[in-house]
């Protein structure tokens, strides 16, 4: 679907021709809408089909008068349980005074420029639109990792209470988010260097200062998801690690049992045979049996006790 916005002194509004300064958002396009993109403004045809792909690279690229500006934006699946969030790519073209965005499905990040909740966003400002769209990924990337935090915090006092499988797939799930979120975060920031090579000494001074802001708050970004992804590892090692003491702790007292449990059986099993045995003639000799078993169990007892394997 092809969709043109245009900014006016009314706000963001929608159009329906190409006019110059607007913005162009293609989302899921058919095959007839990608080749009216290519014959209207001479577009090679991988700018636009590339961002399609949802593994598709962050990365900076130029031919025939069109720049291709493609970054890794956060998307929230709310139907995934698995990995409620990753990644996908978003393609930015600038060409004929037009920005054309495009992507397989609506990211958040391009709902908020929809809905013209950007403070100082316009349409005609080209350069400007690409630093405030990579600015808010950034940001939305940073919001993501707090809440991800958040969620390995509770998680963790899950654990804490009851060690069950589905906890230990949560954190699984988890540690796989950051590490969608921490690939894409380097692609961008690759990018983001070879955009600010390419357009730093050409933009004014507004625009450079939003630039550094783009990088510095990348970086943080980068950080953090470093961070939290050596924690929730050490997080899942160290639950790892516990579970495995406490199997070999119940291991080790079934085991003691099992040994003290042999005790009577052994003895039992001697006064079942039928041979000569001592004290087989007196009428205490059931008495006398029992009670030298529950000796024999209790120094088994004591003795396992004083060896710490109880």
């Amino acid at each position: 679907m092809i969709t043109i916005y245009k900014s006016t002194s009314e706000g963001l509004l929608t159009v329906d021709d190409f006019v110059a300064g607007a913005w162009v958002h293609v989302s899921n396009p058919s095959n007839q809408e990608l080749a009216l993109l290519v014959e209207r403004f001479g577009i090679p045809l991988d700018f636009l089909t590339d961002p399609l792909d949802l593994d598709e690279r962050a990365r900076l690229e130029t031919e025939d008068g069109a720049r291709l500006i493609v970054i890794r934006v956060p998307h929230l699946d709310s139907w995934a349980d698995d990995i409620p969030v990753t990644t996908l790519p978003i393609g930015i073209i600038l060409v004929h005074d037009l920005v054309i965005t495009v992507s397989a499905i609506d990211a958040e990040v391009i709902g908020d420029f929809k809905r013209d909740q950007v403070r100082g966003f316009s349409t005609d400002e080209r350069t400007r639109f690409v630093l405030q769209l990579f600015l808010r990924t950034t940001l939305l990337f940073l919001r993501y990792l707090r809440d991800i935090n958040r969620v390995t915090n509770n998680v963790e006092k899950d654990l804490q209470r009851s060690a069950k499988n589905e906890h230990l797939i949560r954190l699984l799930n988890l540690e796989k988010c950051l590490v969608f979120i921490s690939t894409s975060l380097r692609s961008n920031a690759f990018m983001m260097e070879k955009f600010h090579a390419a357009t730093y000494s050409r933009i004014d001074q507004d625009e450079k200062d939003l630039l550094d802001e783009v990088i510095i708050e990348n970086k943080q970004a980068m950080d953090m998801a470093k961070i939290y992804s050596s924690i929730l590892s050490n997080m899942m090692g160290a639950f790892a690690s516990l579970i495995s003491n406490n199997l070999n702790t119940v291991v080790k007292t079934l085991t003691t049992i099992t040994i003290i449990l042999m005790i009577p059986t052994l003895v039992a099993s001697f006064y079942g045979m039928n041979v000569d045995l001592p004290l087989q003639g007196s009428p205490d000799a059931f008495l006398l049996v029992v009670g030298l078993t529950a000796f024999l169990c209790t120094l088994g007892i004591v003795l396992f006790w004083r060896g710490n394997l109880i």
